[in-house]
């Protein structure tokens, strides 16, 4: 599977690669790296795109990928308007368990972090209550080198292992296996309906953007995500909705709506339903508690 496969720049005296990132936005193409990659969201929002699942973040998140797993953290819209200064900061951190680090998860004193390792290819997020620990942790890798940097990358995985009840990022295999040039096109296609969902856009706009007839476009996108375009589009609308609707400055659930592309609430109750298990005032109750 090529997704625009990025090889990390590995020091010689290093093995585990930390990197700032401070940028107007993140990278906004679908990859992979055979590293684990373990990301701070530290400051910026959008839509994390882990194989072929959709999740939401934003500030204080981290997330743990996994090696190989096809992804992109697509910031919201907002960061690619002409004249915005808003800009996205990340702490992260890769390390590859089976370059020169395999010889450490082979100690009998490792078993249960490569055993963990094992269990949780397609990556997770960190349960909100564990993520300042987290994140203190990770900058203190960031902060030393040498043996110190080691010390605090093993207690690193030692708590992140003993977190129980993970959820996955993404379920089941993987898609069908794709080109370089087919992970780029996919990564256009999601960048074009994350930018523009709010929008009346239409399967023949989608097929257009990919320079494919409607009917050449349902089975390509259906191949190469499990999706329907019209079910990954308003599975992009529900994750949008539910951060408006919980956000510091809420508004009523017919604006958010009507602002995240539906036409009428009632479309947006049976959607909402289907796709979270529970209503938009159920989702709220819920939420606030």
């Amino acid at each position: 599977m090529k997704v625009l496969q990025f090889t990390i720049p590995v020091p010689h005296d290093h093995t585990i690669i930390v990197q700032q990132d401070i940028m107007p936005y993140f990278y906004p193409h679908l990859h992979r790296h055979e590293e684990i990659q373990i990301t701070w969201v530290q400051q910026g929002e959008g839509t994390l795109i882990a194989d072929n699942n959709m999740h939401t973040f934003k500030s204080n998140e981290i997330f743990w990928l996994g090696a190989n797993q096809p992804h992109m953290f697509k910031s919201d819209p907002s960061y690619f308007l002409p004249k915005s200064e808003l800009e996205i900061q990340a702490l992260v951190l890769f390390f590859n368990p089976h370059g020169p680090l395999a010889a450490l998860f082979n100690l009998p004193e490792m078993l249960n972090v490569k055993r963990f390792l094992q269990q949780n290819p397609n990556g997770f997020k960190i349960p909100v209550e564990k993520a300042e620990e987290i994140s203190t942790k990770m900058m203190l890798i960031h902060e030393h080198i040498g043996i110190e940097q080691m010390i605090h990358f093993m207690d690193l995985l030692r708590l992140i292992s003993s977190i129980e009840s993970l959820g996955a990022l993404s379920e089941g295999s993987r898609p069908k296996l794709y080109s370089e040039n087919e992970g780029l096109r996919m990564s256009n296609i999601y960048n074009f309906i994350i930018q523009e969902f709010e929008k009346p856009i239409t399967l023949e706009d989608a097929a257009n953007k990919a320079h494919m007839t409607p009917h050449a476009f349902c089975r390509y996108f259906k191949k190469h995500t499990g999706h329907t375009f019209l079910s990954f589009l308003n599975e992009v609308r529900i994750n949008e909705a539910c951060k408006k609707l919980t956000n510091e400055s809420p508004i009523g659930i017919a604006q958010v709506a009507y602002s995240c592309g539906f036409n009428s609430i009632t479309n947006f109750n049976r959607i909402f339903k289907r796709i979270k298990g529970k209503s938009p005032s159920e989702y709220l109750e819920e939420f606030f508690k």
